[in-house]
Formats: structure tokens, sequence, C-alpha cells
């Protein structure tokens, strides 16, 4: 995915297209104001989009990879690259942007429609929580905002095979209605079923 300013990307979502093109407005001239350098992305990105129910859920995140991307030499992701006990950007680089256009419950949470970010918390016995922030744009998770958390969704933990090199998130469709979202790293997966509220 280009690289695209936040708006864009949230629009284009509402508008239920999977993909828009756009340049930053640069500023005026005459404006003393100086906005921040750009941070250099450390691994690719991507956009899924999926059409459940009558509305769409879009997902914008980074692709860590499990291989150190200066040295090759291969990493343990979950308890070592995500450390237990604080919160993960759910990727790399910003942390990952969640939009629903329809209100959704996720195990019992309900999420009205609206755009938020999505991070991980993990525990050292390896179970996880999501958690789901109204604060959106941030690099990173450090410091994470608290104040802005609007939930947090126990996660199960499944094992994955074969074993996966590159984080990756998946939405699915349940032909009953709603679906689920995915987290697959290594050897490990978590998935977030959701229903859509009527």
């Amino acid at each position: 995915m280009k690289l695209v300013p936040l708006a864009c990307t949230l629009l284009a979502a509402l508008a239920g297209t999977a993909t828009i093109s756009a340049q930053p407005t640069p500023p005026p001239a005459t404006s003393s104001v100086q906005a921040p350098a750009p941070r250099q992305r450390t691994s690719p990105h991507d956009t899924i989009s999926a059409r459940i129910d009558t509305g769409r859920i879009t997902v914008v995140y980074g692709r860590p990879y499990s291989k150190n991307p200066k040295t090759g030499e291969l990493r343990k992701v979950w308890g070592a690259l995500i450390p237990a006990g604080k919160p993960w950007r759910t990727g790399a680089d910003e942390a990952t942007l969640f939009i629903t256009q329809l209100p959704l419950d996720l195990a019992g949470t309900h999420l009205p429609a609206g755009a938020y970010t999505l991070y991980t918390l993990l525990a050292e016995d390896g179970s996880a929580q999501l958690l789901i922030n109204k604060r959106l744009g941030q690099w990173g998770a450090d410091p994470y905002d608290a104040t802005q958390e609007f939930a947090r969704v126990p996660l199960t933990k499944e094992p994955l095979e074969p074993q996966l090199d590159q984080f990756t998130m998946a939405l699915e469709r349940n032909p009953a209605g709603g679906g689920t979202l995915r987290l697959k790293w290594e050897t490990t997966q978590y998935p977030v079923p959701f229903t859509v509220k009527k």
C-alpha cells in the first residue's frame, strides 16, 4: 500500500472503496508551523477489506517478518519480539487502523461504527487481549494512551501450521453473518469472531 494521509484512508474505507491515492496538501508558503518529519517505515504494509453483511470492514497494518531485516537472523516472536505485559501495535510502524461501517459485537463487546486503533497485549501464559483504542495515527505504542482505550477483548490462542514468517491479518466472512478477524504469526494465531449489530 502506498503511503497516504490517514484522512484519505478513512474516507476511502467509509466510502466502501478498497484503495485511494492522494498526495498530502503542502502547508501554505507563509506558514511558520513545521510538520513533524515522516518516520521511515521498516516493514511492508497492507490493507485488507471485506464486505460483511451490508457494510465494509477495513484494516491497515504493517507486516513485519520474523527475520531481522538487518541481520537476517530468525527471531522468536511471541514473548520476545512481542514482549508480555506491553501493548504491541499489532503490526509494524504505525499502529494498526481498524475501520467498520457498521456497529459490531466482538466477543460481547459492542463496537460502534467508526475508526479505531488496534493493539495486542500478550500475557506471560501466552493468552492475549485485543486493545481497542480511539486515538488514531499513533506511531507504535510507546507511550500507549490508556485514556483513549475503548475496550479490551479477550483472545483465544490457537496453533498455526505451517509457520508464518511474516505477520498476517485476515478478514473472513461467515456465511451465517458476521465473520472473523485473524492475527497470525510464527506458530500462533488469535481469531477475533464478530457479528454485526442489528
